[in-house]
């Protein structure tokens, strides 16, 4: 027992992003075994995704197309986690955010590219900052769980926007759509016949200027304090209470960058139900991230590649593109299960530590 307990200190030792690699590949084997177990093969699976994935100019294109959001909103909820705050919001942020790009993209300003587009941009990050912001209010001002109120508010905004796209908005003769964006608000498409966008760069550098902004400036510098201990921030003069909102607001105004993006980009106008829970599996590419920024750009990566792949599985093999799912939410369980292992691991050295001091 004491032996296996030496081993585990010395995996928990290792790096974060290390033990992430490897609960990836617990997870692919353990989904194999579990393909292989209902009849399955697992090595055709794999090959399908993997093909689907990086077999070609086009599914490398759809594998950064399906990581752009993704992208996003794992960095939305890391940010929001540095400040110890949980923001499962994610997917109302996003929807929100794309509803206003949408909007704004449709009015003729009569602006050109330069100013339309950042403008719609901007407009999706605000929608999606004040939907999460709110909830940052509720918890100073009233103590409200942040869990809950974002879980709650994800109903609304999916609602919200679901209305106004099936009337008010909805363009005549069509399924719930707004009206197309003006080409002056367009994403440019780096590939012509893909959906790929510039959003993949903009993803990346708001990767970038997260990790310059928490290492490098003194907002960074409290919320990192914050997160790490609140109590003792407080004590050195930190207002939690106004770190606290301010991490909620530019994290929703991240995860409404990641719904003006789609709409922006690959849809061109909102579409009820376009996104297929971007916001969710946000939390699951965070946890791979092991909450790094720049890790997050990978992660993203890996979860599109997932995506793209099952597009492929599901068109070439009868295998259930489920395992996808079963795959993302075994990469949660053993990022996770280290954590808790290492904890009990602290409680019992803290009983023998207590038992030697008698």
């Amino acid at each position: 027992m004491g032996k296996c307990k030496k081993v585990f200190r010395k995996i928990f030792e290792m790096n974060t992003i290390l033990l992430s690699v490897i609960s990836l590949g617990f997870a692919i084997v353990i989904s194999g075994i579990i393909m292989a177990l209902c009849g399955y093969n697992p090595f055709e699976a794999f090959g399908a995704m993997f093909v689907g994935a990086f077999g070609s100019q086009r599914a490398i294109a759809q594998t950064l197309t399906q990581a752009t959001p993704l992208i996003f909103t794992g960095l939305a909820f890391t940010f929001a986690k540095k400040a110890t705050l949980i923001n499962l919001g994610i997917e109302g942020q996003l929807q929100m955010g794309a509803m206003a790009a949408a909007i704004v993209g449709a009015i003729d300003l009569g602006l050109p590219m330069a100013l339309h587009l950042p403008l719609a941009l901007v407009a999706g990050m605000i929608a999606g900052g004040l939907y999460a912001g709110f909830v940052g209010f509720l918890k100073v001002k009233f103590g409200s769980n942040e869990v809950i109120a974002t879980i709650m508010l994800n109903s609304i905004a999916i609602y919200f926007v679901s209305y106004l796209a099936n009337y008010p908005l909805k363009v005549e003769g069509a399924v719930a759509q707004t009206s197309k964006v003006m080409e002056t608000a367009m994403l440019p498409r780096i590939f012509s016949k893909y959906q790929l966008t510039l959003a993949i760069f903009i993803a990346i550098a708001a990767c970038i200027l997260v990790k310059y902004f928490m290492q490098k400036t003194r907002l960074g510098y409290e919320m990192r304090c914050v997160g790490m201990n609140s109590t003792a921030a407080e004590t050195a003069g930190i207002k939690i209470g106004k770190i606290m909102m301010i991490a909620m607001f530019i994290s929703g105004a991240i995860a409404g960058l990641a719904g003006a993006g789609q709409v922006l980009g690959v849809d061109r106008r909102f579409i009820d139900g376009f996104s297929p829970g971007y916001g969710f599996d946000g939390i699951a590419v965070a946890a791979l991230a092991a909450d790094n920024p720049i890790g997050v750009i990978f992660a993203g990566i890996i979860f599109g590649a997932l995506r793209a792949g099952s597009m492929v599985l599901n068109r070439t093999t009868n295998i259930p593109t489920d395992f996808v799912n079963v795959i993302q939410a075994l990469v949660v369980l053993f990022v996770a299960a280290p954590m808790l292992v290492k904890a009990i691991l602290r409680i019992n050295d803290k009983k023998v530590a207590a038992k030697e001091n008698k």
